[in-house]
């Protein structure tokens, strides 16, 4: 759901505040701001933990998980879930510590 940060209900950027809170660290809530709020770091140096972001206008992101997967909220109706990340136009990936 669009602008949901939890716990019933997440929209992607709620979801990965929400489970960045849980370990300790503060994100603001939007996609454009998250990717602001962490360092680049290239695919090949992704690791489980990292914010992964789709599309040129970061519209959807997930956390990545490892192996080409991630945890994302998909759309309003969808359960949260996991997904490989070959299926969405990746925009990059970043690290927030």
């Amino acid at each position: 759901m669009w602008g949901a940060a939890g716990p019933d209900a997440f929209d992607c950027s709620g979801l990965t505040q929400y489970a960045y809170k849980a370990a300790g660290i503060s994100l603001t809530h939007f996609t454009g701001a998250q990717w602001n709020e962490g360092r680049p770091v290239s695919r090949a140096d992704a690791r489980p933990g990292d914010l992964i972001f789709f599309y040129n206008d970061l519209h959807h992101m997930g956390v990545y998980v490892g192996n080409n997967l991630m945890v994302h909220a998909p759309r309003a109706g969808k359960p949260v879930n996991v997904l490989g990340i070959n299926y969405i136009p990746i925009a990059g990936f970043r690290r927030v510590t």
